[in-house]
């Protein structure tokens, strides 16, 4: 008669654990789900910032396009040496940037998320 009281104890302890785990898991999912939508508003974020940077770029050829009219009887290919090698280092640095950070990529919760389902399955498994 002592038998089925540990038996059944232990069943309302998974039963418990698992509900635990699957309101984690829950709550992990929806963290997941809004840190999607962040992704997409810093997305626009970027898309605003390299429009900003194209124009400021825009800006900075012109400039420099304007000194070398300025320059021409002086020093015209002396001004657009440099400001072609320092707009290729710029751009050249600025790619490199953005390549490594792309390679770098996103696993948020990734792992959180495998081992709780795991961890569920392993309680259900028990029973």
């Amino acid at each position: 008669m002592s038998e089925p009281a540990p038996s059944r104890l232990g069943e309302s302890l998974r039963g418990l654990a698992d509900s635990g785990l699957a309101t984690v898991q829950t709550r992990l999912e929806l963290f997941a789900v809004e840190l999607k939508e962040e992704k997409l508003r810093a997305g626009g974020f970027l898309f605003d910032t390299v429009l900003a940077a194209l124009f400021i770029g825009f800006g900075v050829v012109f400039l420099l396009a304007f000194l070398t009219v300025l320059l021409w009887d002086s020093q015209r290919l002396l001004a657009l040496g440099l400001a072609t090698v320092g707009l290729f280092a710029a751009g050249i640095w600025a790619a490199t940037r953005a390549a490594t950070r792309m390679r770098a990529g996103s696993r948020l919760f990734a792992s959180s998320l495998a081992e709780l389902a795991q961890d569920r399955d392993a309680l259900r498994s028990r029973e």
